[in-house]
């Protein structure tokens, strides 16, 4: 059955961000939003097909109008749908005791190597099925959805066995597949040293490079292939071999590199070619201008600095450097328990010294070139998906001014409306 096309016209602000689909904004052009004021869009079968002044769309489409649908967004900023491009939405239970230890003083990494953290989620994701997982997943893709996210990277790593790398995926696919957010799926069986393998960790290594990433390859069950390159997880060299065998299976690499001490991991991106590097807390400037020099974009997590009680990664020099940068919630169920994409742009802006504008570009193009979706996704350009947020609020600095809310009026999805007035539809 054909849609009605889709009218949203007397937009305050239609904030496009046309122009950068082909790379990733660095420098001031991620302050460069396109804004048309009195802006509209045209949409038909979940595309955009015009864009401009509501007069100017009026009078093109003045034929079509009765059988369109119209959305009146006055006093309102339309722009492109969030992207998250990190999140581990696929496990099983919390760990609010985790928290509780760290105000007490304890470390992340004390706390994982006592076992919990990582491993405290990998032993609850094991025991639970696929219709447990799928249960939980779908609820914060919900939450996930009312404050204003259309596309989201999920990633496995809560299994660090095949049987449960696989269930976490095979989810994640099921979600993608039933939930209006599009799923993008990341591998990451490198995402701690299970504790069967602590005094052997080279031979897990060889468990992920000749048996797990085949079978992600042969399933065709991932897109790109993460590590976490961290003193006491794995080393530059462990995460090079990773990385580079994944590049065989024709897995884009990913990497979470310096989130606890400087350990290369930013060097490594720029080596390997990932698409991000993520986290980058202690990444040296050496390293960040090498990510730049490669157009590595980097990543950052405000939420999990802030959880962690950790200084915030230094994303105003990052941008001063040219590094494209992206943000997001780094949902997960240690160290960033949260699905509000608009308290991290919040906190980008407090805590790691972005502009209103920069966070915008951060949390739509760029991070849509993050996850390799800025073709089609991350701006409001002709030919695009209809992915469209409608926030109420009248100019998108007050976006960032009123910190801590959640200003989504309007979610459209492949041009249907899927959120109205803050309602799931």
């Amino acid at each position: 059955m054909q849609r009605r096309p889709l009218f949203i016209e007397n937009a305050d602000q239609l904030i496009t961000l046309q122009g950068h689909s082909d790379r990733p904004a660095t420098h001031k052009a991620m302050s460069e939003l396109s804004i048309i004021e009195k802006g509209a869009l045209w949409i038909e079968n979940g595309e955009i097909i015009a864009i401009g002044t509501s007069e100017d769309l009026r009078t093109r489409y003045h034929s079509k109008l009765e059988i369109a649908d119209v959305i009146d967004a006055t006093g309102k900023v339309v722009l492109p749908g969030l992207v998250d491009p990190h999140t581990h939405l696929v496990f099983k239970g919390t760990r609010e005791e985790e928290f509780n230890m760290r105000l007490n003083g304890a470390t992340y990494m004390e706390i994982m190597n006592a076992g919990g953290g990582i491993h405290s989620t990998t032993s609850k994701t094991r025991e639970a099925n696929e219709e447990e997982l799928f249960s939980e997943s779908i609820k914060r893709l919900d939450k996930f959805l009312l404050h204003g996210v259309t596309t989201i990277e999920a990633k496995s790593g809560y299994g660090m066995d095949w049987e449960t790398e696989y269930k976490q995926l095979k989810v994640a696919k099921q979600l993608d597949e039933s939930h209006p957010i599009d799923v993008v799926r990341t591998f990451m069986g490198a995402h701690a040293v299970p504790k069967e393998y602590k005094e052997n960790p080279d031979a897990f290594v060889e468990l992920v490079i000749h048996e797990m990433l085949p079978k992600v390859a042969k399933e065709k069950l991932a897109e790109f292939n993460d590590v976490f390159c961290e003193r006491g997880v794995f080393t530059p060299e462990q995460s090079r071999l990773i990385l580079e065998v994944g590049k065989t299976f024709g897995l884009i690499p990913k990497i979470h590199a310096d989130e606890i001490e400087p350990y290369e991991g930013a060097e490594l991106a720029a080596e390997v070619g990932a698409i991000s590097a993520d986290h980058l807390l202690k990444a040296s400037e050496k390293g960040i201008k090498a990510m730049a020099e490669k157009g590595v974009i980097g990543v950052l997590l405000p939420g999990t600095a802030l959880f962690l009680m950790t200084e915030a990664a230094n994303g105003r020099k990052m941008i001063d450097l040219g590094l494209p940068v992206a943000i997001s919630t780094d949902c997960n169920p240690g160290s960033s328990p949260t699905v509000s994409t608009p308290l991290i742009m919040n906190l980008a802006c407090l805590h790691m010294g972005l502009t209103p504008a920069e966070v915008i570009t951060a949390s739509t193009i760029n991070a849509a070139h993050a996850i390799n979706r800025a073709h089609e996704i991350g701006s409001l350009e002709t030919g695009k998906k209809a992915d469209v947020l409608i926030a109420n609020v009248s100019n998108y600095m007050q976006l960032q001014y009123h910190f801590g809310m959640n200003h989504t009026d309007t979610v459209i999805k492949n041009g249907m409306v899927v959120v109205k007035g803050g309602v799931r539809c």
